[in-house]
C-alpha cells in the first residue's frame, strides 16, 4: 500500500521518491540540487571512460569530461517532486514507495 502524506493545509498526496538519475541524459545543471534541501543528490564527474567519480578526486581531475548529478542519499528523499519539476532533461526516475 502506498504511503499517504498531507500538505500543511491537509491536502492528501502520494509521495514519489527519487530512485535513479540517468547519467546519459543528465546535463549536470544542478537545478535539482538547488531545490532539494535534503542532500539526496550531489554533483559528480564523468570521465572519458564513462566512469562516475568525485569531482575532488585528484586521480581523475584531468579525465573529467562533464558533470552529472548522482543519487547519494536516497533515504533522505521525502517525495516532494521538486527536483523532477525543475529538471530540463527529464533524467530522473521517481516511484511510489511500496
Amino acid at each position: 500500500m502506498p504511503i499517504t502524506a498531507f500538505t500543511r493545509g491537509g491536502t492528501e498526496y502520494t509521495p514519489e521518491f527519487l530512485v535513479a538519475i540517468n547519467a546519459e541524459t543528465c546535463i549536470g545543471c544542478g537545478r535539482c540540487y538547488k531545490v532539494c534541501g535534503r542532500e539526496v543528490m550531489t554533483l559528480k564527474g564523468v570521465t572519458d571512460e564513462d566512469e562516475i567519480v568525485d569531482l575532488d578526486d585528484e586521480d581523475y581531475e584531468d579525465d573529467i569530461e562533464r558533470n552529472v548529478m548522482a543519487l547519494v542519499n536516497p533515504d533522505a528523499c521525502i517525495g516532494c517532486g521538486a527536483c523532477f519539476r525543475v529538471c530540463p532533461t527529464n533524467c530522473q526516475t521517481h516511484a511510489v514507495a511500496d
